[in-house]
């Protein structure tokens, strides 16, 4: 099945009084970028994260967001009192030589010392086990929602480049009609150009020239080619799962063959209807670099 590269994915779980959320988003890149932002606490843990998101992304640029909430009535607050104390002597210290002798300033005071660093604390300590198998079943539920959002996104991918493809397809059949009569028109053109210098010639040795001429002009090969190129594109689509470089190689050989025949179409008509085939290719070029 194809995957988009694009995708999201968000799952939370709870251990004890703690809310862990893990969210993972991910645009499209030619090769794997991840990044893990995480709490210090579940730094042990970076690792094996890292992964089991590598193996299910294999591609990507990833953003990987792990937050964790714990309840605020649930939280044991240490105040470190001697430091506190240390702080506010200093401060008010300073504070006493301003106009007011720094009579205004203990609330003013009470605010920067608790903001200062290490004052209050609360409970750290190890994560326990327990707190562990959730953070990591949260990951893999998260990266359930992720791939399901990005089949998803691959389904309607898919359903863009195959009607693409049939476009192509169309306007390839389209052209049998002007390839018929343009045969008849570069011979006509030919003779005209010749009968206008006045020079005699001989019939039979124009004939066999045109008739090289003409050889060289000849789509037959193309034509086939970017049919089975179009035939090929629709299989890999259909039967692979991680199959967007290849279909990238695919639409590349479409684009060789599309231009041989703009270069052999000595005809208007052929050349408008390449023009309207390669500006399809270069949709599905655009769309290619989405999948997986």
């Amino acid at each position: 099945m194809i995957k988009s590269m694009t995708g999201y994915g968000k799952a939370a779980g709870t251990s004890d009084n703690k809310k862990i959320t893990v969210e993972i988003r991910s645009l499209n890149s030619k090769q794997l970028d991840m990044s893990v932002r995480t709490p210090q606490a579940y730094r042990p843990f970076e690792y094996e994260i890292r992964s089991r998101i590598g193996k299910a992304v294999q591609r990507g640029k990833v953003d990987v967001y792990i937050n964790v909430e714990t309840e605020t009535a649930a939280i044991p607050v240490h105040i470190n009192r001697e430091l506190f104390m240390a702080y506010y002597e200093v401060l008010r210290e300073v504070g006493s030589g301003m106009a007011d002798g720094g009579r205004g300033m203990d609330p003013a005071l009470m605010t920067a010392i608790l903001k200062m660093p290490e004052v209050i604390s609360g409970e750290s300590g190890e994560v326990s086990d327990a707190e562990r198998e959730v953070l990591l079943r949260t990951v893999d539920e998260a990266l359930a929602a992720f791939d399901a959002f990005r089949l998803q996104e691959g389904r309607t991918l898919i359903d863009d480049l195959l009607a693409r493809i049939g476009k192509i397809e169309a306007y390839r059949k389209s052209i049998e009609p002007y390839e018929a009569r343009r045969v008849g028109i570069i011979k006509e053109r030919i003779r005209e150009n010749i009968a206008s210098v006045g020079i005699p010639v001989d019939e039979n040795r124009l004939e066999q020239e045109m008739i090289f001429y003409v050889e060289k002009l000849d789509i037959t090969e193309e034509k086939v080619r970017l049919d089975n190129h179009c035939r090929y594109f629709r299989q890999v689509a259909a039967d692979e799962e991680h199959a967007g470089r290849k279909l990238g190689f695919i639409a590349q050989e479409m684009g060789r063959e599309i231009n041989t025949l703009g270069s052999k179409a000595n005809d208007s008509d052929i050349q408008k209807t390449v023009v309207m085939m390669k500006d399809e290719l270069e949709k599905i070029k655009e769309q290619v670099l989405n999948i997986l």
